[in-house]
């Protein structure tokens, strides 16, 4: 067993949790469940399956995460952090264990290949996105509440092979987990405008810094201050869907192109409008 722990966190994943937990199990030395008060097999399931069950009540993504780091009694020196749709395919964990002999790094890069309708959805500028789930735990800490980051005290690596996100609930999940991301990153946006009302940066946002930085940076001052509320999903559509060729990923990749990089986008700043027009209401 590789001297690692992984952390899956869940919440009404019966469909997805045999997988993600049999995947890890017996090539981690622990495998770690933070649940959030599921009402299905979930717990059960990665229970039979040799995983150990934690709970706590979720308020947001950064807090769970933290909550894992800093809570849970994990006593190997490296954290995986994976989500139950998610797995490590044999040449990511090879990968891993060669890595972990001699640590280049405190924390790692891993690209995200993500399937969506059985379809590797490779364009739209969605393959190739590096997010840090492997890392020293003493070294890390997560940032923002929602499309949350692994900030790592330390040095930063990247790995060459993916890790997969193959999500088996179906569409109207879907669509009900988007509902809910979509309030989280309204009250970003709301918080965006604190910052910006205070005159305060967002110390993560660095256009030269890492991948997540460079993201961070383009959000905090470029999307936000000049793309306008309702016109900016549309033209994020555009750019995804005919200048990246997300029209290459087939009905699949149309699907969710349209949904994630338009519809999701729009209902975003629907609920950042109706959340400030209620802030208004109170200060009459």
């Amino acid at each position: 067993m590789i001297n690692l722990t992984v952390v899956i966190l869940t919440l009404n994943e019966e469909v997805n949790i045999e997988h993600s937990v049999g995947n890890v199990v017996g090539w981690a030395k622990e495998v770690f469940v933070l649940d959030s008060g599921s009402m299905d097999k979930t717990v059960e399931i990665a229970e039979s399956l040799g995983a150990k069950t934690f709970y706590r009540k979720f308020d947001n993504y950064a807090a769970q995460r933290n909550y894992a780091i800093k809570e849970l009694p994990i006593k190997t020196e490296w954290m995986l952090f994976l989500d139950a749709d998610e797995y490590l395919p044999p040449e990511l964990k090879q990968e891993i264990e060669k890595e972990l002999d001699n640590p280049r790094a405190d924390g790692y890069m891993i690209k995200f290949r993500f399937y969506f309708m059985g379809r590797w959805i490779k364009h739209g500028g969605y393959y190739g996105t590096k997010i840090l789930r492997l890392f020293r735990k003493e070294k890390a800490s997560v940032d923002r509440d929602m499309n949350e980051h692994v900030v790592i005290n330390g040095i930063v690596g990247e790995l060459k092979n993916d890790f997969i996100h193959d999500d088996h609930k179906g569409i109207t999940e879907w669509i009900s987990k988007h509902n809910k991301y979509a309030t989280y990153e309204a009250l970003e946006l709301i918080k965006y405008d604190e910052r910006k009302k205070n005159e305060k940066k967002d110390e993560f946002a660095d256009l030269f810094g890492t991948q997540a930085q460079r993201k961070r940076w383009i959000r905090e001052y470029i999307w936000n201050p000049l793309m306008p509320p309702l016109v900016r999903p549309f033209i994020y559509y555009f750019y995804r869907y005919f200048l990246k060729l997300g029209f290459l990923d087939g009905k699949p990749g149309f699907i969710y192109h349209f949904l994630q990089g338009l519809w999701w986008t729009f209902l975003i700043d629907v609920k950042y409008i109706e959340m400030k027009n209620k802030e208004k209401e109170k200060n009459v």
